[in-house]
């Protein structure tokens, strides 16, 4: 089993390899990436193993930028092979089976877009790799690429935009290629097993449902397990003679078991989580789960043995004992929108609790129970800590994503004004005792919170953050999300982007919250232009800095998020919350 792990004290995850069948045979370090930067700025962004484990495919980047060079290495020696592949960023590998060469994403030099798939033989002038597949719709088009275990079919899904994933399939000894779903707004997802594919789509499915399909007649789909009203289905995987799948409801996970043919067996019990990571192989299964009390700890799963802990669990002395609950509020057009509250087991939430409420409410991304190191230490010291599950994100499904993008962003925002109305309506926090956070589209969120409504709290923390909505294409990886939030170009969609975005809704002499933007370099997606400008702007326009300031600390050597030292993102957190300490009032929580 291979997986990323982060020493006490290190700045960086480490690569290591371990037993998946003896869980007290110790772990091996592959690749410490401190020993590459004196500053711990050298990340392992990804890594991919070959099927048997002898050969392992990564990529290093520098400084928070995600601008991967791909890397090979020999398992068994540590040796680093002369492999040095430029423009892999976020890339997928996968293998041959006699670990020749392998297939891998890839971008044009130099650009942002037109990512595509290329085969490289190892030894063999990178230069010179064959393009495999560039069929992509449109120059922002995202295609990853998989492979059968006898390496003969290969799998290419492209990602078109936010709801539609595309997929094509290589039979290498024909040289045939087939469509197994193109053109469809669907999210899908299939991996070989034997002669067939399995995997999960949301085609005539918008909570999801596991199909089949032969590999001789690919675009033919078979239901392997129906939709269902109150689930959402994530990944599934196939282990030995059974079929797991990851089911959510409304942002709690568990792992639900079926026969091949569909018929359940029952779950995996894992409590109220989320599942990080699902994988199997040789009957038997992994899976990394989150949860708002403790890291991200790995399970083992086999038929047998049922579940079994895989890894090392943190001193339970260091962690919080939380209350989580799910609550239920009604948003502007009266839409319940549910919300975790997390506060110590004996902690009584009242108008003098000091209270942090965050979201996110796009890209179909759900809010599920996950680790948060300043959830932990506020909630250590007597906060509350709310998250609130947006329309935009996946907590519902599909629906529950479009219902907030495109034209329909303003419900997003709508969604978080209410949430913390209510719960000051509600007695859990007084208005002064709030402050609120996002980053990246969260970062959006704030921006509006703080132009729209900027009586909702007197602290606002507002993390890599997009803000001007009319030029955002024109930024680095932007063009990405036009089809989630809309093209400025187009008129139509400009009058969407204009009516909200928070650049262009500063007002001279209004009062505003305090605010900490926070912004880094490195930033590869999200360009740190929207924080610095906005600062400015906010700077020049608000009546209320002598109480309420307006400040930004961009860092060095960081990005978006990915690879950020750990010394960094504890500075940073500290610095968070010492800012909403201060202007909340807090001297120190009980």
């Amino acid at each position: 089993m291979f997986l990323l792990e982060r020493a006490a004290g290190a700045d960086q995850y480490s690569l290591v390899v371990r037993s998946a069948i003896d869980p007290v045979a110790p772990t091996r370090m592959l690749l410490d990436p401190a020993e590459l930067a004196t500053d711990g700025a050298v990340a392992i962004d990804w890594y991919h193993p070959s099927a048997d484990g002898h050969v392992v495919a990564y990529g290093l980047s520098e400084g928070g930028t995600e601008n991967s060079t791909l890397h090979v290495m020999d398992v068994a020696s540590g040796e680093v092979s002369c492999e040095r592949i430029p423009d892999t960023r976020a890339a997928s590998v996968a293998w041959l089976p006699d670990n020749s060469g392998f297939w891998y994403a890839v971008y044009e030099a130099g650009s942002e877009y037109h990512r595509h798939i290329r085969f490289h033989r190892l030894g063999a002038d990178h230069s010179s790799d064959t393009v495999v597949f560039d069929r992509q719709p449109t120059p922002e088009s995202w295609p990853d690429v998989s492979v059968s275990r006898n390496g003969r079919y290969v799998l290419v899904h492209v990602m078109v935009n936010w709801t539609q994933i595309d997929i094509h399939l290589l039979d290498t000894v024909t040289g045939e290629w087939s469509a197994v779903v193109e053109g469809v707004e669907a999210q899908t997802s299939f991996r070989v097993d034997g002669n067939s594919l399995v995997g999960v789509t949301t085609r005539d499915a918008p909570n999801g449902r596991v199909v089949r399909a032969s590999l001789a007649v690919p675009s033919v789909w078979e239901t392997v397990i129906a939709e269902r009203p109150d689930v959402v289905l994530g990944g599934c995987a196939v282990c030995g003679e059974e079929l797991l799948v990851v089911a959510s409801r409304i942002a709690i996970d568990t792992v639900e078991r079926y026969t091949l043919d569909g018929t359940p067996t029952g779950e995996i019990g894992l409590g109220a989580v989320s599942v990080a990571a699902l994988d199997a192989d040789e009957g038997r299964a992994f899976i990394a789960i989150g949860t708002f009390g403790a890291p991200v700890t790995v399970q083992r799963f086999t038929t047998a043995d049922g579940v079994e802990p895989w890894s090392t669990a943190p001193d339970p002395a260091l962690l919080p004992s939380l209350t989580v609950s799910q609550v239920h509020y009604p948003s502007l057009d009266g839409t319940l929108i549910p919300m975790f509250v997390a506060h110590r087991a004996d902690v009584t939430p009242s108008a003098e609790t000091p209270l942090i409420l965050t979201g996110y409410g796009g890209f179909a991304i759900t809010e599920s129970p996950a680790w948060m190191p300043n959830l932990a230490a506020w909630c250590a010291a007597g906060g509350l800590y709310c998250i609130a599950g947006l329309r935009g994100g996946y907590e519902y499904g599909e629906a529950w994503h479009h219902a907030g993008r495109r034209a329909d962003k303003q419900r997003v925002f709508d969604d978080f004004h209410a949430a913390a109305d209510w719960l000051v309506a509600e007695g859990y926090t007084s208005r002064e005792r709030m402050a609120i956070h996002g980053g990246s589209n969260g970062g959006l969120l704030m921006g509006v919170a703080i132009t729209q409504r900027p009586d909702l709290a007197p602290a606002v923390w507002c993390a890599v953050p997009l803000l001007d909505m009319i030029r955002f294409p024109q930024f680095l990886i932007a063009r990405l999300w036009t089809d989630e939030y809309g093209d400025p170009d187009v008129p139509e969609e400009f009058g969407w982007l204009h009516a909200y975005s928070p650049y262009h809704h500063i007002h001279d002499g209004a009062h505003y919250p305090a605010v900490l933007f926070t912004t880094a370099e490195g930033d590869t997606r999200v360009d740190p232009c929207h924080a610095r400008k906005m600062t400015a702007a906010l700077i020049a326009a608000s009546a209320s800095q002598s109480e309420r300031p307006i400040l930004l600390a961009q860092a060095g050597r960081a990005g978006h998020g990915v690879g950020k030292p750990a010394s960094m993102r504890v500075a940073e957190g500290a610095d968070v919350l010492a800012f909403f300490s201060w202007q909340l009032g807090i001297e120190h929580l009980v």
